[in-house]
């Protein structure tokens, strides 16, 4: 009676030894490729994306700061509205790009020059239609009002080439100080 109790309580899922030995394998296998799997997926994280050529650089450029201070010669001469007009109008003004009035073509000045050089000016700084600001750019605000005074005039405007804001600041004064003699003189 204690025989046929025993062979009962041997009863599992191995079987043999073969299973026995499959199982072994498995329980030192499995865990071992499981930690390679975590490492790999650990680790992906600093491997570059597929085409990235300098990953330095793009993630210098995704982190730069919103602003920036370019430090310009403040004492350079101004453009004239010539030079500016072939460096950076030209490219649309000469062909007539996405609705750029042509450079001489008086029809197209003409309603724009009727709303005066400061429009003109404001319209160029600020943008119109598909033209982007210009201000803060390459040239000063006074160089773009340079230019915009040159395109106007080649389509049949009379406006001034504006004068540097040192130079009209020192005109204003000196007309000023010229209308306070006179009424000084005057008054003697």
């Amino acid at each position: 009676m204690s025989d046929t109790h025993h062979e009962e309580a041997h009863t599992g899922p191995i079987k043999n030894p073969k299973q026995l030995l499959i199982a072994v394998l498995a329980s030192f296998v499995i865990p071992i490729f499981a930690i390679i799997g975590l490492v790999l997926y650990v680790t992906s994280d600093n491997k570059p994306a597929a085409g990235a050529v300098d990953t330095q650089k793009a993630t210098a450029a995704r982190i730069q700061k919103v602003g920036m201070v370019e430090v310009r010669d403040a004492n350079r001469p101004l453009a004239n509205g010539e030079a500016v007009y072939k460096a950076q109008c030209a490219a649309c003004h000469a062909t007539g790009a996405a609705g750029a009035p042509k450079f001489g073509d008086a029809a197209a000045w003409g309603p724009r020059i009727v709303a005066g050089l400061d429009a003109l000016v404001n319209s160029a700084l600020k943008g119109k239609g598909a033209m982007a600001p210009q201000g803060g750019g390459d040239f000063s605000d006074t160089e773009i009002a340079r230019a915009a005074a040159f395109m106007a005039n080649a389509g049949g405007a009379k406006f001034q080439e504006p004068a540097a804001p040192a130079a009209a600041a020192s005109a204003a004064g000196d007309g000023a100080s010229a209308a306070m003699a006179q009424a000084s003189g005057a008054s003697q």
